[in-house]
């Protein structure tokens, strides 16, 4: 926990970006019957029922001192599709940085081995030279700013049925341009002091004999 809120008190610097990393599935659902429009003093009704379309996960790649995000959505949640987007935050997003501060939670796939199980082994090496990693502790996700931005995502633009991952990638586009244009930053106020008073009782007890 201390060293990821310690990478959050580094300065910006754009050839060492902080750059925090989530992921969230989303159910895709399709009406069953056409929405009955809107009217004077009346807002557009939709019928309870509805059909399960499959699921989209979208991957929130976010950078919380300059304020960008990126979000990429993949039809499946697999150790491949979290190695490809990885690759791309190396060579698309922060092509010129020299080394990219990743922070991301524990879960099975954000792994260094799911780069050697989608790529040969001189391209994974050459992608991980790229990164320095930070993971946050378990049960510590609230940590990773990615997760608030998604959150943000959640209740701004898919708390809604979508029918398609068409649809799911246009909307998401949208929202993003919109929210990159109105440069939102996060101020990360919780500190290794606030952490040491607040969760004392994690910390070791040392008694001096």
């Amino acid at each position: 926990m201390e060293d990821v809120i310690a990478v959050y008190k580094r300065p910006y610097d754009p050839q060492r970006p902080v750059v925090c990393f989530d992921e969230i599935l989303k159910q895709l659902v399709k009406e069953t019957r056409q929405p009955t429009p809107a009217r004077p003093g009346q807002n557009e009704r939709f019928d309870y029922e509805y059909e399960r379309n499959g699921t989209a996960n979208m991957f929130m790649i976010f950078e919380p001192l300059s304020g960008k995000r990126h979000v990429k959505s993949t039809d499946r949640r697999t150790a491949i599709d979290f190695a490809h987007v990885i690759r791309d935050v190396v060579d698309n997003y922060y092509p010129d940085a020299d080394k990219i501060v990743l922070v991301m939670d524990n879960l099975n796939t954000h792994k260094p081995a799911s780069l050697y199980q989608a790529f040969a082994p001189a391209e994974a090496r050459r992608i991980l030279d790229r990164l320095e990693i930070h993971y946050t502790p378990k049960h510590g996700s609230w940590l990773n700013m990615a997760e608030i931005e998604l959150s943000v995502l959640s209740g701004q633009c898919l708390d809604r049925r979508i029918p398609d991952k068409e649809t799911l990638d246009r909307e998401v586009s949208a929202w993003e341009t919109a929210r990159n244009r109105r440069d939102c930053k996060v101020n990360w106020q919780f500190t290794t002091q606030d952490a040491r008073i607040k969760l004392g009782r994690l910390y070791p007890s040392i008694q001096l004999c």
